[in-house]
């Protein structure tokens, strides 16, 4: 229709078409004039109103920022299933909240501030380090705001965070909570164990026919072949489409100036210098050195010690002040500069020592700058392709072909589960895999699936063929059932044979007694620390011995289906040091948990007090969960 429409009988068409179009929603839309409009409005907080617009978009950028985290394409039923629905509103909610309770106590913030705030947002800085207006303007883009609404929603996000600070800004610890949470952080114990491995389990008979036949069956659903899916995959990218070719040698040498200093060390000198508080004093020192006094013996009658002189050494880049920069920098080794006015007042430099420049020839960098360019070049046109893409897409155009024609690769999968693995368990060799396996399993035979947005193109999939998933019968998973059912007896048995000898060490018995009995060694475990593996301890079974009191025993599963038996001989707890950073690590992570307690208990009570109303129809239709 776009190509179509560029034609004096297309625009023609065009017009018959939507102007029957328009007349068919008239026609159809006449009973709606009669009923209720469908709501705008997904909750009123006090006088403000959350309006469907604002949940959608902020729970596109969730969903969106979802799926670029998890390098995965994150389903309408999954974003459900994690709440997200719920999320955003509740944090619309808790920003509407805020800014009623703002209004309320008149609470703002000056222009001055608010400028500031942008102007000092390190995203928005250039590589020297100040604010760079094209980035600023290519983010606003980039987030769909224009700046007036970009300014508005960060005056207001300040406002919240003064609200906040108010409310929960400088809170003291109790002591008490510190020592607590000290205790239980820094506590340790030792314990002497015994490690029960699968050889302590005894013979264990193969099954009978009877025997495996039942273990299978209840356990059936561990036995099914996953369903797999045939896709066709084709992506777009700079590195897909670029044409190191066609960059032109003037081209590459002139950009290899440009970045002369990324392909090696730039030239760097070590600098000394003598400070003066006056021009006047500078020129007569500079005078002294000229008729042959010493740079030492200067820098000595100024009070300047030979450690002092020593300024550093630098790439010219990398000095702060431009004057002594250029001054140095035009300097050879050994020369004494004439007096400079530097930014801290008047100096003289001396350059002790120069490393000159180390840059890689052009032609050895040649092949890396043509690639570079020509990505650069090839990511303007990714739009552009992109659109043609489409285009041929929508003329019903087969993926094959159109990877031919725009010379992509096509990726031809045969065959690959949900987690985008072939049918022996191994990643499957297609751009994005694990996107495109949760894409192409939320789609079908046949259908038009849109492209998906990756961090530097696109990707398009086709869904070319299905295999069910199915169980798979006993004959063909014999020897793995076999497998568990032997992995199942070796660990009831040892779970019983540790119960024993558990109820055996509470009763009074040595450790070591039992622990020969049993045909194995004891073992001690000391500054055991909790969530923390040890020796041949597994986290699981140090958090079980710190579940257990001193002098009582216990058992815990283990490492490689293994089962410790052990019996708490100390814990102990280090006095706690509240100069250490150990200390005040702990006092900032409780400070952090009560300030959010305190900003949770204002907002509830604030939205007890204003009123939240929620219109449930309304939050499905901005969440596409539902129709009105």
């Amino acid at each position: 229709m776009r190509k179509a429409g560029q034609t004096l009988v297309g625009k023609i068409i065009a017009t018959v078409f939507f102007g029957a179009l328009i007349v068919s929603f008239a026609i159809w839309g006449i009973g709606d004039i009669f009923r209720a409009s469908p709501a705008s409005t997904v909750a009123e907080v006090g006088d403000t109103t959350i309006s469907i617009n604002q949940v959608r978009n902020a729970y596109t950028n969730q969903l969106q920022q979802l799926s670029r985290q998890f390098r995965t394409v994150i389903t309408p039923e999954q974003a459900r299933l994690f709440g997200l629905d719920q999320q955003v509103l509740n944090s619309l909610v808790t920003e509407a909240v805020l800014a009623e309770e703002a209004k309320r106590l008149g609470l703002s913030v000056s222009d001055e501030l608010v400028a500031r705030s942008i102007v000092e947002n390190p995203a928005f800085k250039g590589a020297d380090g100040q604010f760079n207006r094209a980035l600023f303007d290519q983010a606003l883009r980039n987030a769909g705001l224009s700046e007036p609404g970009f300014v508005q929603e960060q005056r207001a996000s300040m406002t919240r965070a003064h609200l906040a600070d108010a409310v929960a800004g400088e809170v003291t610890v109790p002591a008490a909570a510190r020592e607590a949470l000290h205790r239980f952080t820094a506590e340790r114990r030792t314990a002497s164990y015994v490690v029960l491995d699968a050889a302590l389990a005894g013979e264990i008979p193969a099954p009978t026919a009877e025997q495996l036949q039942s273990f299978y069956e209840e356990r059936k659903g561990s036995f099914r072949a996953p369903e797999y899916r045939a896709v066709n995959v084709m992506a777009l990218d700079a590195a897909a489409i670029a044409k190191p070719g066609d960059v032109s040698e003037a081209d590459a040498r002139q950009s290899y100036e440009q970045r002369k200093a990324s392909y090696g060390q730039p030239e760097r000198r070590t600098i000394q210098q003598i400070p003066f508080t006056s021009m006047d004093d500078a020129q007569a020192a500079s005078a002294k050195i000229k008729e042959g006094t010493a740079f030492e013996a200067v820098a000595a009658e100024r009070g300047v010690a030979a450690s002092g002189l020593e300024l550093g050494t630098f790439a010219k880049s990398e000095m702060l002040d431009p004057a002594v920069a250029d001054a140095a920098f035009g300097l050879p080794e050994g020369g004494v500069s004439d007096p400079i006015q530097g930014r801290f007042g008047p100096v003289l430099l001396r350059v002790t020592r120069i490393q000159p420049e180390s840059v890689r020839p052009f032609e050895e960098v040649a092949a890396e700058i043509r690639e570079a360019l020509a990505r650069e070049r090839a990511q303007s046109q990714i739009e552009q392709i992109h659109d043609e893409i489409e285009d041929l897409r929508a003329g019903a155009k087969p993926l094959a072909d159109i990877a031919k024609e725009k010379g992509l690769a096509l990726a031809q999968v045969p065959a690959m589960d949900a987690q985008g693995l072939d049918k022996a368990g191994n990643p499957v060799n297609a751009p994005d895999r694990e996107a495109v396996a949760k894409a192409a399993f939320a789609s079908d035979i046949g259908v038009d699936n849109e492209a998906l947005r990756t961090g530097s193109g696109y990707v398009w999939y086709d869904v070319t063929g299905i295999e069910p998933s199915r169980e798979k019968p006993l004959d063909e998973v014999r020897d793995q059932v076999t497998a568990q059912w032997r992995e199942d007896q070796v660990a009831q048995r040892l779970a019983e044979k540790a119960r024993q000898m558990t109820e055996r060490l509470d009763k009074g018995e040595a450790i070591e007694t039992v622990a020969q009995e049993a045909n194995a060694p004891v073992k001690s475990a000391t500054d055991l620390a909790r969530n923390t593996a040890k020796d041949d301890l597994s986290a699981e079974a140090v958090n079980r011995i710190f579940a257990t009191p001193v002098g009582k025993a216990g058992n815990a599963a283990n490492a490689a289906g293994s089962r410790a038996v052990y019996k708490v001989t100390a814990a102990t707890v280090p006095p706690m040091v509240t100069t250490t950073q150990e200390a005040q690590n702990l006092e900032n992570q409780l400070r952090n948990g009560i300030s959010d307690d305190l900003i949770n208990q204002y907002i509830a009570q604030a939205r007890q007090d204003l009123g939240v109303t929620v219109n449930a129809q309304a939050l499905q239709q901005a969440t596409g969960s539902g129709e009105l």
